[in-house]
């Protein structure tokens, strides 16, 4: 019997996405310094110490004039769990991120697998642009987890047959579903985050109106709380300036 045979791993099903802030140099002062230096040099080396909330107007007046730049100098580093899916999206996001994700060529996959929960609505409308997602019955939402569930356990059974026999991980990765969950680090400062915040969340204060799926949304939700936490006057010039990044 091979190592595979004598592992068991049992399929399992969530609906939840995991946003951890594992590392990041980000504050409100951090674009302070980087404008001000357009106009004091070596004096804005001053503002590394000062108040913040003196300067919010400097702040605003940055994100609604759209000086972008100074929004760059800082980082976070988010440790992201979620289905392959939503990976596949957020991976268009290039300019001022960092990814390196789990990969099924030096290791085994796990079976965690999507399934949405009862509040995902699962009934689209419209045309490409202006879709409406409406709430499924009962019996679509039951169907939908059913199906989902059947599939992910023929196809992770597979998976797990093919590497039995020898087959390199990076072939037998081959028959799983895009359903699948992955992890990932993934860096970025305040400006691209604000970019893919305004394309993949959506929100009241928003100028731009943004159609993003869900599963993405809750990503972005999760990313957005714990930033905000960090770069406060930076997060509410963001809303104040519907929520355009600069």
């Amino acid at each position: 019997m091979t190592d595979t045979e004598d592992q068991t791993a049992a399929p399992s099903f969530r609906g939840g996405m995991t946003v951890e802030l594992v590392k990041h140099s980000a504050a409100d002062t951090d674009v302070l310094w980087a404008a001000r230096v357009s106009t004091g040099g070596e004096k804005s080396l001053k503002e590394l110490h000062k108040d913040p909330a003196r300067s919010k107007g400097l702040i605003n007046y940055l994100m609604r004039d759209r000086h972008g730049s100074p929004f760059e100098h800082n980082s976070m580093t988010f440790f992201i769990s979620a289905p392959l899916f939503v990976f596949r999206e957020f991976h268009r996001h290039r300019v001022g991120w960092s990814y390196n994700e789990e990969s099924g060529r030096y290791r085994e996959l796990q079976p965690v697998f999507y399934t949405p929960d009862a509040a995902r609505k699962l009934v689209q409308r419209g045309r490409p642009g202006k879709y409406e997602f409406v709430e499924g019955t009962p019996e679509q939402h039951e169907l939908t987890v059913s199906a989902m569930e059947e599939t992910y356990r023929q196809a992770y059974e597979t998976y797990r047959r093919l590497l039995a026999e020898g087959v390199a991980r990076e072939v037998a990765r081959a028959v799983l579903p895009v359903g699948l969950y992955s992890s990932m680090y993934a860096t970025c400062n305040a400006r691209s985050l604000m970019h893919f915040l305004g394309l993949r969340t959506k929100h009241e204060q928003a100028k731009v109106p943004s159609f993003p799926q869900r599963e993405i949304e809750m990503v972005g939700e999760l990313m957005e709380e714990q930033w905000s936490k960090l770069m406060p006057l930076t997060h509410e010039a963001f809303n104040a300036n519907g929520r355009v990044a600069p």
